[in-house]
């Protein structure tokens, strides 16, 4: 949970919002902002106690067009530290601005409201928290407990309904203790459009959110403080959910997440098309991302792994999880794949362990020593995966560069692919078809996004990427016919250093 390119969504820009119509959808370019400042240094245990708070939440089972999300960042600790991705919507009548975190492991976007109680009041991300206040806005309504949306925030296990009151509520629970609770309230959400091709127009439609009103944990904090969560996972609840189930929206969304650098990427709410993605499908009736991981080979050779370790049953399955920023592996494939690792680098580099931690002194670059891994999925797709995607650079000890392995191990429960192997990758989330799909790309150029529909099959647009310093996106520089169709909307107990 928790760049500059182009994507779908019915929301507000960072700074400026530029919209497209194709196909009879709109959608907006937003900008994300990184969580935590750039060149900071975080201890790898601050990252896992970050991912358990989420992962303890899977565990628990909790619950138009294209907009173009701006994004900045890195999954590298050693500069940024968490791996925090936001964006700013606008809601409420007068409208207004929030920073809301950018989540695919949840499903509801949630805002810290005015009467919460326990809430950070300021933000060490250099940003002006805001509270929504549902009395300020002439548009925003309770959710009763007779409205429709309220029976499926209670399937969900997520949600509970006063009958005294007659508000519907929630309260998410983290591993770690931290949480949020409140009530859903419906309001505007506003976006620009784009008529055609030139003539721009704003749009909106009503959405259901959460609004918090107690936070404890890591939520109460304020060193990473922001106005709340933006959830994209599969549930009804979602806002690509609520907006494609009016036709305001494509049912497919895709990121891409420059790891080099200073980081950066897109987010999609549309189809990145590229020709090398390849797909495999979900696992169906999860209340997560969950894809059929069936072996994994290092240097082209097979593990000696057995598969049952990554079916989903029980509490384990393989996760795709843009929100953690680690990966995580369970013991059963953890120790097979470091065993290979350091077999192949063993002439090439000085072993060592950190805090239980199997780490590698590199003189040379990982690119020339380490091997390439590939995680292999249902249908043939393979995720290859470079040095960068599964080691950590962690600073220098005697001259060398040390590197270490970033897959954390996992006693028990889901395999966990997080930021680490999800960077310098267009990730595809095509809901509409149940499938997820990936390639290899530097994700600091532009993107192709597909905005058609089964009844428009002919518009996709080129979307321009711009400096992620810079405040606005690049608008679409121009339309071009395909045919090709859209769907749209998508612990660890070994201390690292």
């Amino acid at each position: 949970m928790r760049g500059s390119v182009p994507v779908f969504f019915a929301l507000a820009t960072l700074a400026a919002a530029e919209t497209v119509v194709l196909g009879g959808l709109a959608g907006t370019f937003l900008t994300l902002e990184r969580a935590i400042p750039l060149k900071e240094r975080v201890e790898l245990e601050a990252l896992r106690a970050r991912d358990r708070a989420r992962h303890g939440r899977i565990l628990q089972g909790v619950v138009g067009g294209v907009v173009d999300f701006s994004v900045q960042g890195t999954s590298d600790p050693y500069f940024v530290g968490y791996g925090l991705y936001f964006t700013k919507v606008k809601l409420g009548s007068p409208a207004k601005e929030f920073y809301v975190q950018i989540d695919t492991g949840s499903d509801i976007l949630w805002l810290n409201c005015v009467t919460c109680s326990n809430c950070p009041q300021s933000s060490g991300l250099g940003i002006e928290l805001n509270f929504f206040d549902t009395a300020s806005s002439s548009t925003a309504a309770l959710v009763s407990c007779s409205d429709p949306i309220c029976s499926y925030a209670v399937q969900t296990a997520t949600s509970e309904c006063s009958s005294q009151a007659n508000q519907c509520s929630y309260t998410f629970q983290y591993g770690d203790g931290s949480g949020t609770s409140g009530i859903y309230v419906s309001d505007m959400m506003y976006f620009d459009m784009i008529m055609g091709q030139s003539v721009f127009s704003n749009s909106s439609s009503t959405v259901v959110f959460g609004c918090s009103t107690y936070q404890s944990g890591d939520l109460a904090k304020t060193d990473k403080a922001v106005d709340g969560i933006f959830g994209l996972g599969p549930g009804a609840l979602s806002v690509v959910s609520q907006l494609s189930s009016r036709g305001l929206a494509p049912k497919v969304f895709s990121h891409c997440l420059k790891g080099q650098d200073n980081g950066g990427g897109v987010l999609v709410l549309g189809e990145i098309l590229e020709p090398n993605i390849v797909y495999s499908p979900l696992v169906p009736s999860q209340p997560h991302y969950n894809l059929y991981l069936q072996s994994i080979s290092v240097n082209g050779q097979l593990l000696p792994i057995d598969p049952d370790v990554f079916v989903t049953a029980n509490n384990r399955g393989t996760i795709v999880d843009s929100g953690t920023t680690l990966a995580y592996l369970v013991q059963e494939a953890y120790d097979p794949f470091v065993n290979a690792i350091s077999t192949a680098v063993s002439q090439l580099s000085k072993p060592i362990i950190s805090k239980g931690n199997q780490c590698f002194l590199v003189a040379n670059s990982v690119g020339d020593i380490f091997p390439p891994v590939s995680l292999n999925f249902m249908g043939g797709a393979s995720m290859v995966l470079n040095p960068d995607h599964y080691l950590m650079h962690y600073g220098f000890l005697d001259g060398a560069a040390m590197w270490c392995i970033g897959f954390q191990k996992v006693q028990e429960g889901y395999t966990i692919l997080g930021d680490l192997v999800l960077k310098d990758k267009i990730i595809v989330y095509d809901l509409a078809n149940q499938r997820i799909g990936w390639a290899n790309y530097d994700c600091s150029l532009a993107v192709n996004v597909s905005v058609a529909t089964s009844k428009s099959k002919d518009a996709y647009i080129h979307g321009r990427h711009t400096s992620a310093s810079c405040p606005h996106i690049g608008i679409f520089s121009k339309f071009l016919a395909a045919a090709f169709l859209v769907h749209i909307i998508v612990f660890m107990e070994s201390q690292f250093l």
